[in-house]
């Protein structure tokens, strides 16, 4: 019976790619599904054999962790240099989009209470 080992769904391409190559890097039998045409079916990479998971579980997992700490440390450099995104660099980019989200959600609140007081 194949085990799911690693979910797809969200994934940057690159790091589903390298996760692939490290697969195959270690001779470790695994095969993808796709979240089909409808987008609904959940996309992983699965093991064939069951004997291989604590080998496969352990290589993705230091691979998630060196990756975590590469993010980490190319985030600590742009803060340093003064180029890390802030979230006002990003409501800058989208203005509008973020004042529609909060005045739907003030609207959803004031729905929400009103009914409450209103019973």
């Amino acid at each position: 019976m194949a085990i799911l080992i690693f979910k797809l769904r969200h994934v940057p391409d690159d790091e589903a790619f390298e996760i692939r190559e490290l697969l195959d890097a270690n001779n470790i039998d695994f095969y993808e599904t796709s979240a089909g045409v409808f987008n609904i079916s959940m996309p992983g990479l699965w093991l064939k054999n069951k004997d291989q998971l604590q080998i496969a579980r352990q290589l993705i997992d230091d691979y998630q962790q060196s990756r975590q700490t590469s993010a980490q440390e190319d985030y600590a450099e742009a803060q340093r240099q003064g180029m890390a995104r802030t979230f006002w660099d990003i409501f800058k980019e989208a203005p509008v989009r973020y004042i529609i989200f909060i005045l739907t959600i003030i609207l959803i609140c004031f729905i929400m209470i009103f009914a409450f007081f209103k019973f």
